[in-house]
């Protein structure tokens, strides 16, 4: 069994505010608004939704495609790290005269972040087509360039792949026409708590009508866990208590590794979520996007220690 990741790919910037960004921002002057932040720390991580996508999936032992698109200016320690990694990079194109896409983040000690993001060969997303291909069995089709996104999903379910719509990020260029025909398409819907809300906002559709029009829509709901509707009721997830709280990038990511690897393996929805959850515990507790690593025996441990029963 393999899925294919089609998302973006891009070189991280993670940078921490040693304040509160509500202190700094007055809700009556934000039609000027002119803040400056002074971030002492700065790091360069490897991040991009598929990366990280496909890096919570190999740690689970789960087959990971990624497909995406990659500047050949910048890309060859990304491709470096995905050959040490064990990542197929047959999906992986690099474009001449392009930049790898670059997200700027600003975390601040309340863990709320403001984003800055340069697509750069993402936008470009598209030049890769997915399709029947042996052994694929599942594909999600995560923040992206706007055009890959919507043909992704069309060639997925051109190719009767099921796969997961996680929007994300992509929420403010796609339609809400987009939307809906993406849903359509999709088999299962991820996003967070609001995103929810803006996703119903975009396409009139309010969380249980969407719910319906696929076999399952996962919602996330930070330290409170998430929730996952579908044909059966629905599922209540608990959050994991991590190891300490540090870094929230690529959280969702890890969440998302787990989502992809449960279905693979046919588990039921209350595993499926739980094991998601305990990917994103674990890597909050790191800084970066992948910088969390555990063997899959390590894995199964903590999840019999956090819920009680062994992971099948």
């Amino acid at each position: 069994m393999a899925s294919l990741i089609c998302g973006s790919i891009a070189y991280d910037f993670i940078m921490t505010f040693e304040g509160r960004f509500k202190e700094h921002i007055l809700p009556d002057q934000v039609h000027i608004l002119n803040v400056s932040f002074l971030v002492p720390t700065m790091r360069r991580e490897f991040g991009g939704c598929a990366g990280n996508i496909g890096y919570s999936l190999r740690m689970l032992g789960g087959d990971a495609r990624i497909v995406g698109t990659v500047g050949e200016i910048d890309s060859q320690p990304y491709l470096e790290r995905f050959a040490s990694l064990g990542l197929s990079t047959t999906h992986v194109r690099a474009l001449p005269g392009q930049y790898t896409a670059q997200a700027m983040i600003t975390t601040d000690l309340d863990n709320n972040q403001i984003t800055a993001f340069h697509p750069g060969a993402m936008m470009q997303s598209h030049l890769n087509t997915v399709g029947k291909e042996a052994g694929v069995t599942l594909g999600i089709v995560a923040p992206d360039g706007l055009d890959g996104m919507r043909e992704h999903a069309e060639q997925f379910a051109a190719a009767g792949i099921p796969f997961i719509l996680d929007p994300g990020q992509g929420l403010p260029i796609l339609s809400g026409a987009d939307l809906q025909r993406m849903i359509e398409l999709a088999t299962y819907v991820t996003v967070n708590d609001y995103e929810a809300k803006l996703l119903s906002d975009k396409t009139g559709w309010s969380v249980a009508e969407i719910a319906a029009k696929v076999e399952a829509m996962i919602v996330t709901l930070g330290e409170q866990g998430a929730r996952i509707h579908h044909p059966g009721g629905v599922e209540d997830i608990p959050a994991v208590q991590a190891a300490r709280v540090v870094d929230p990038t690529g959280c969702g990511d890890a969440f998302r590794g787990g989502l992809l690897y449960g279905i693979e393996q046919g588990w039921d929805w209350a595993t499926t979520g739980r094991l998601a959850s305990l990917m994103g515990a674990l890597k909050i507790a790191e800084q970066g996007p992948q910088n969390y690593a555990f063997s899959r025996d390590e894995i199964a441990e903590r999840f019999n220690q956090a819920f009680g029963y062994r992971l099948p």
